[in-house]
């Protein structure tokens, strides 16, 4: 069996070998790779790196680190780095671990010393309470190593176990990302990917034709507008490498490093919004739709909005904002999709959100105009009340501040999931023509006098003074109100300044959960 040895050097002092090990370590996979990179539009691993961190900041780890392996001619090429590079810098002043992978060695594929080097970095972040962002661009596991490979993934897969809830995580995806290389990113918080260059899946095109049958390119099958719009396994997209990691700072910068810190607070800008413009946003008539990215624009900061998942469940909205300075988590529906119809892509996205925000300690504001689950055989046959009752497990689980404002209406079991007092909520918030009851007026009335309606000479007459006279007596605040369920019916230009008071006055809550290992969430 041959030796693993580096390849042949001559004698050099120790000075100039230490620099020319520099110098190689820069580009080992050559400028001709380099070439091919920037020709696809990509960037390379350390220009993503450069991009990502403040300038000067990173500070690289195990530059020298080479593989072991002695098949398959692989002894006698042994690049330095073995295709990634591993290290830690600053981002706006906040020290985070970065690693990225470099497709133009061994087209960035995994083998173990590649792997070993993640893990290392991944536990440092753990261990210091940093973020970890990973830059990916590999063509999976590497087939010369075997099942050293699939145990460097085994190994990063625990890591990013280990890391969540803790630190925050996030996946820029820039390249290939196939096979079990995509459970690391699904395991992260937030996976971001670049529109054109990017793609994920299991099984790649040729096997899903083998299998099934049905042909389909790399990015109908695993892009990111599949990803983004589709799958919801992919939170944002980028044009570009460069846009892509820019969104990645900025998601950055409404983040704590980590569990036991506070989300970081900015001075607030002056000439703030008193939202008086709600009252024209938002129609009266609780059918007519709105955009309700209107209203959360006017209760924010100005340009502090980033959404979370705009393609994808696009009836409810999540994503987050800063009030004076401080960043909030928002859930709100969206009347524009499905009336803002809870179904069950919007369950998970809520539900993953909330977790989120709670395991970092960012506040949750919960905007509410719902009319219900979404109703009909395929959402119950795809497991609707599995799905709907993560929301409930997320929200009820959630120890962090939660307030929620009713603008329209609430009914029935959507009413309780969008964090009503029932699920823990804080500080509960209505508007005075809010309808909050089991179902909307009419169809209400249709059940509760449907022999007066069926006896009545003038039905429709009759119909109309049901349903005005359930509104006055049930479906409006006050109820909710008189049972203590909302705390305060507001009017819509007091919103943004009542939201910001409950926040200072809720800084210092804190919740004991009873003690258990942890509850199981149906999902």
């Amino acid at each position: 069996m041959p030796s693993v040895q580096d390849p042949p050097t001559q004698s050099l002092p120790a000075d100039e070998k230490l620099a020319n090990m520099r110098k190689e370590s820069q580009a080992p996979g050559g400028s001709t790779r380099v070439q091919a990179q920037h020709d696809k539009g990509k960037l390379t691993a350390r220009e993503r790196i450069e991009l990502l961190l403040d300038p000067g900041s990173f500070v690289e780890i195990d530059a020298f680190v080479r593989h072991k392996n002695h098949r398959f001619g692989m002894e006698k090429r042994r690049p330095l780095g073995d295709g990634v590079v591993v290290g830690h810098g600053t981002i706006e002043g906040r020290p985070v671990v970065v690693y990225s992978q470099d497709f133009t060695v061994f087209g960035g594929s995994l083998g173990k010393a590649h792997a070993d080097k993640i893990c290392k970095v991944l536990d440092l972040a753990i261990e210091m309470g940093v973020p970890a962002i990973g830059l990916l661009d590999s063509g999976g596991a590497r087939i010369q190593e075997g099942i050293e490979s699939l145990a460097g993934y085994g190994e990063i897969f625990t890591r990013n176990v280990r890391a969540s809830g803790v630190i925050p995580q996030i996946s820029i995806i820039l390249g290939p990302c196939a096979g079990g290389a995509v459970y690391s990113p699904a395991l992260t918080d937030f996976i971001i990917m670049s529109k054109e260059t990017s793609f994920m899946f299991v099984t790649g095109p040729q096997v899903v034709k083998e299998v099934t049958g049905e042909e389909v390119s790399f990015y109908d099958l695993g892009g990111a507008n599949i990803h983004a719009s589709k799958s919801g396994v992919c939170h944002l997209v980028g044009e570009t490498d460069e846009e892509s990691i820019f969104l990645a700072k900025k998601l950055l910068s409404y983040l704590p490093q980590n569990n036991l810190e506070d989300p970081p607070i900015i001075p607030p800008p002056q000439g703030l919004s008193s939202a008086q413009a709600l009252r024209e946003i938002v129609p009266m008539d609780g059918s007519e739709p709105y955009n309700m990215k209107d209203v959360i624009q006017q209760i924010a900061d100005p340009n502090t909005f980033f959404e979370i998942h705009p393609n994808w469940a696009r009836n409810i909205i999540v994503g987050f904002i800063r009030l004076e300075g401080r960043p909030v988590g928002v859930i709100a529906n969206q009347p524009l999709y499905l009336g803002g119809a809870i179904d069950s892509d919007a369950s998970d996205k809520s539900s993953r959100f909330i977790r989120f925000c709670d395991a970092f300690n960012i506040p949750i504001l919960t905007l509410v105009d719902v009319p219900g689950f979404m109703p009909g055989v395929k959402q119950e046959t795809e497991g609707i009340i599995r799905h709907g009752a993560k929301m409930l497990f997320a929200y009820a689980e959630a120890t962090v501040p939660k307030i929620a404002v009713i603008l329209r209406k609430a009914f029935g079991g959507a009413y309780i999931v969008m964090s009503s007092k029932h699920l823990g909520s804080d500080m509960n918030f209505a508007w005075p023509n809010a309808e909050v009851a089991v179902m909307g007026a009419e169809g209400a009335v249709n059940i509760l006098y449907r022999k007066q309606l069926a006896a009545s000479k003038n039905n429709e007459q009759g119909l109309a003074r049901f349903i005005q006279e359930f509104k006055e007596e049930f479906a409006n605040p006050y109820q909710a109100a008189e049972n203590g369920y909302v705390d305060k019916v507001i009017f819509p230009e007091e919103t943004r300044a009542e939201i910001a008071r409950a926040l200072k006055f809720l800084d210092t809550k804190r919740l004991q959960p009873p003690k258990r290992k942890h509850g199981i969430m149906p999902v």
